[in-house]
């Protein structure tokens, strides 16, 4: 690889002598979801804390941890709620145990499929491949910089998204010291400083690709378009569109020159940010990361407000989800119903640890009862599907980010709070409308009618009558109740006895089935 030397006040002639005009004002634009993309940013929800505490884990030498050491670790592992509630959600990842069988502090270790996914991993760390492909990342992240230097906390918060392993400092910033160096120490105060320029390096990926077309006959300095690709049902006007097409013909600037002395509202200087953000996505490993990342780099670059309103003009472009409690900015090329383009071979690992994640172990399973718990397995589906839609709701507007989770989960204990108190009230309705309105034919109270000889069929499946005290012989629904988990009919017919009036009608009739 052949590299130069270059001065940091160099500037490219030719977008020196550039028209500087504006021609969008005030763009209303509004903000269309695209469930393919919402979707490829949610699956990867916990991942992340996953992986830094299975790389706690498998630091010590026990290769274990005590909840309690997890605990106070929380924030810095990146865990969203209790971490015994985390650990115990995820059984195919973590394996919760006494040590010593002595019950005073309980312990944590990865379970051996998970010790198998991390030996892989590792791997491909320690790849010189991936290795080459890491240091130049880091190289095109730096030439972007006009001072060609990046502080390490910046570096930090984009280090998932790099595909860094956590001790670059250590084991890939030594193996290329002719790429960068690391001054001022390797706490947060250093900074990652570049040693050398790669003519080769500095080409963005959308120059590349034109480069690459033949027919396109593109020259340094010539106008590029960007890929679009807008969601469906997205509405664009005249104005907008005629703005857009006007805005695609101005020339290109590359990321890796200095376009500083651009006006910072000029629609050139808006086309050289969203190639700045453009060539910054693709240098990410999953096309993505979340806006905060994006606006500390673009503090310390300058380009804080002309990143904002890239991302707020340019839907085409930039696609913003909120789905994870927090705003993640996806590049819409990477993405093609709703699966990564690039075949990357970090990213294949992490989709199999989301895999085992969805895993559960059978011993953990609840033994399903004939008309058991379908009918609450499917109103759990019902509402989380309310819930996402909650979440759209915050998504047409632009604005500091947020964590929504804590009112969720509240305004959902509320409205279960409610609901029950509702289903005991319907469940008082019944017994007098049964006895009041035995003749009427009113649909609503046969459903309830329905529902009082539902649980008196119930009453006898486990084994008694109704105002008896006296143990009868099992019917055969209760014989065969008993060959699939015995006990697991009575708190069946608990969590029936409970549900709100709108649940307890759907439930279906054992009357037809006996």
């Amino acid at each position: 690889m052949h590299f130069i030397s270059r001065s940091l006040s160099k500037s490219k002639p030719h977008s020196q002598s550039l028209p500087h005009h504006q021609t969008l004002v005030d763009p209303t634009i509004k903000f269309v979801r695209d469930r393919g993309i919402d979707h490829a940013v949610e699956k990867e929800k916990n991942l992340r804390p996953l992986l830094n505490l299975k790389n706690l884990l498998k630091s010590e030498p026990s290769k274990s941890v005590p909840i309690s050491i997890i605990t106070q670790k929380r924030e810095s592992l990146q865990i969203p709620f209790r971490p015994i509630d985390f650990i115990r959600r995820y059984p195919s990842i973590f394996d919760e145990f006494l040590p010593g069988g002595i019950g005073i502090h309980p312990h944590v270790r990865l379970t051996p499929e998970a010790l198998n996914l991390d030996a892989e991993e590792h791997l491909i760390y320690q790849s010189e491949t991936y290795k080459q492909q890491v240091a130049d990342r880091l190289l095109k992240l730096l030439m972007i910089s006009r001072t060609n230097k990046i502080p390490l906390s910046i570096i930090e918060h984009l280090k998932w998204d790099l595909g860094l392993p956590n001790d670059y400092e250590k084991t890939i910033v030594p193996e290329f010291p002719d790429y960068f160096q690391i001054v001022g120490g390797r706490d947060r105060d250093g900074v990652l400083e570049l040693v050398c320029w790669s003519d080769e390096l500095a080409t963005s990926f959308i120059e590349k690709k034109a480069m690459m077309n033949r027919d396109s006959g593109y020259e340094k300095g010539m106008s590029i378009a960007f890929p679009i690709q807008f969601s469906r049902g997205f509405e664009m006007d005249k104005k907008l569109k005629k703005w857009l097409d006007e805005w695609q013909k101005l020339p290109y600037i590359s990321p890796y020159e200095n376009a500083s002395h651009l006006p910072p509202k000029s629609d050139e200087s808006d086309k050289w940010s969203v190639a700045v953000l453009h060539e910054l996505l693709h240098i990410l490993v999953p096309k993505k990361t979340e806006k905060d990342n994006l606006l500390y780099l673009g503090e310390y670059l300058g380009l804080r407000s002309r990143f904002k309103r890239a991302l707020l003009q340019h839907p085409g472009i930039f696609y913003l989800s909120s789905k994870i409690g927090t705003y993640t900015v996806v590049l819409r090329e990477g993405y093609k119903r709703g699966l990564l383009v690039e075949d990357h071979p970090l990213m294949s690992m992490r989709n199999r640890y989301i895999h085992l994640m969805n895993i559960v172990k059978e011993d953990s399973k609840p033994v399903s009862v004939p008309g058991g718990n379908s009918q609450k397995k499917k109103q759990t589906v019902h509402d989380e599907k309310g819930k996402g839609e909650e979440d759209e709701s915050g998504e047409e507007h632009e604005g500091e980010l947020y964590d929504s989770s804590d009112a969720e989960v509240g305004n959902a204990s509320d409205k279960e709070y409610d609901d029950d108190n509702d289903g005991n009230k319907s469940q008082r309705g019944v017994r007098k409308n049964v006895a009041d309105n035995r003749g009427r034919k009113d649909r609503k109270t046969n459903l309830d009618v329905k529902g009082s000889s539902r649980k008196y069929e119930i009453e006898r499946a486990v084994g008694r009558q109704p105002g008896k005290t006296k143990e009868k012989v099992p019917s055969e629904v209760s014989k065969r109740a008993k060959m699939h988990g015995g006990n697991n009919v009575l708190v069946s017919s608990c969590e029936r006895s409970s549900l709100p009036k709108s649940r307890w009608r759907s439930l279906p009739d054992k009357r037809t089935s006996t």
